[in-house]
């Protein structure tokens, strides 16, 4: 009777569980196609730090410059594709989350508390980023607009932007989200090539130079450094693809792994065909005195820049929705499972724009939050996106030593630290220069 009774407990318990799981946003819905998984990985993946490539090109110069942009591609594509192979390594068993799969790999706790500080340095500071994007974004397309209107302060513009996601946070799922983010990936890829078609109708500029522009050697190194990080964290996509991968149908016959790869080939495709094009020509026509925007430097004609702009601001609003899903997820799963609120529409209400109005107050509040970004970020982007999957695959999978497997791995890993402590450097000379010149002001 006893054992009876524990047993429908327990039936309970798990209907309970089931239940919780099919309301949570990263396992909700399990139907996604494998194009999804490539729109979604370009809208991650393609930020509209693309547009600044052609910057850090500047300080890093023709060989290492285009050595990082390649070096950079291809570390990151392998270890995607170790992510996506880990997702189902354990047969009946999917990791739906980044540190599920580091608890996997490094036990409860440790997995918990080596890979979710990281992961949320990464989508939180990347929202605010995008909160800040947006907002300058439309502001420039304003301004381009109507040049003899009145200034209007960027704050309200950030406000304007952040209204948007007061009403699509409240989208349950990565589905639910997929045509927006299919819009993004679309905007993403069109001002990349505008940006670079732009450059190669201006043609080389007369004069143009592409030496080191910095007077001392110091500062010539520090920026070289900045650059380093600039290109590195413009393939950080790694934070929400375990989460992407969950969203696609899996049985023993047809892994998940299959459409998902599919999905990353086509999207790292993309990736390169916005990436290298920006970096290579844009440098090639401006030289070392080209803006930290392209499109600053591609000041006219009026109606690209403008529309180029307003595809920005399309495509980060297709990317804030991607990053903040995993954070939602954590803070539903926090209040459903261990503060044990009911599940349902005024709780998702709430906490979802609560999250809108943080990233936005911080945005609004701290506008040079980027310039911040790339020094933290160095400390976060690196390992999740570099280093920690291939520290993962060696303790779960344990290649033999001296194994390809084995020397590709400590490879990634050596790149993936030393990029963590040289581009934080580089970031924290350039915050320090700008507190001295009075560079940062507080809302803007």
């Amino acid at each position: 009777m006893v054992s009876g009774q524990s047993q429908s407990e327990k039936e309970k318990e798990k209907e309970k569980e089931k239940a919780i799981d099919d309301w949570l946003p990263i396992t909700s819905s399990r139907n996604a196609k494998w194009w999804y998984s490539a729109f979604h990985n370009v809208t991650a993946m393609v930020g509209a730090g693309v547009l600044s490539l052609p910057y850090a090109m500047s300080e890093l110069g023709w060989g290492p410059g285009i050595a990082v942009m390649v070096i950079s591609w291809i570390v990151t594509l392998y270890t995607l594709w170790q992510m996506v192979e880990m997702h189902e390594m354990v047969p009946g068993k999917r990791f739906d989350r980044y540190h599920e799969l580091g608890q996997y790999a490094f036990g409860e706790k440790l997995g918990l508390y080596i890979v979710v500080p990281q992961q949320l340095i990464v989508e939180v500071g990347v929202c605010i980023v995008y909160m800040v994007t947006g907002g300058r974004s439309l502001k420039k397309f304003h301004d381009v607009v109507c040049s003899d209107c009145k200034q209007i302060k960027l704050t309200f513009f950030i406000m304007i932007f952040a209204s948007v996601h007061f009403v699509l946070s409240q989208l349950p799922n990565f589905n639910s989200i997929s045509g927006i983010s299919l819009a993004a990936a679309v905007m993403s890829f069109s001002y990349s090539t505008i940006a670079w078609v732009a450059s190669v109708d201006k043609g080389k500029q007369e004069h143009v130079e592409y030496g080191y522009k910095s007077d001392t050697q110091e500062r010539t190194v520090m920026r070289f450094l900045a650059a380093l990080g600039d290109v590195a964290f413009a393939y950080a996509g790694h934070n929400v693809v375990l989460e992407i991968q969950a969203t696609i149908p899996s049985t023993p016959e047809k892994p998940s792994k299959k459409p998902m790869w599919k999905g990353v080939i086509v999207a790292y495709i993309v990736v390169a065909l916005c990436y290298f094009p920006v970096a290579f020509v844009g440098y090639w026509a401006f030289g070392n005195g080209v803006e930290d925007n392209i499109l600053v430097s591609l000041s006219r004609p009026h109606w690209l820049i403008a529309m180029a702009n307003m595809m920005v601001v399309v495509h980060v609003i297709g990317s804030y929705q991607i990053y903040a899903m995993p954070v939602l997820d954590m803070m539903e799963t926090v209040l459903v499972k261990r503060l044990r609120f009911p599940p349902g529409l005024t709780l998702r209400l709430i906490t979802r724009s609560a999250y809108v109005a943080f990233t936005m107050f911080v945005g609004i509040t701290f506008p040079f939050f980027g310039g911040l970004l790339s020094f933290f970020g160095g400390f976060a982007f690196a390992p999740t996106t570099y280093f920690l999957p291939c520290i993962m695959w060696l303790a779960i999978y344990k290649p033999r030593r001296f194994s390809l497997s084995w020397i590709t791995n400590w490879i990634c890993i050596i790149l993936g630290v030393l990029l963590m402590i040289l581009a934080p450097i580089g970031a924290l000379r350039d915050i320090i220069g700008n507190i001295i010149d009075k560079q940062y002001k507080f809302y803007q």
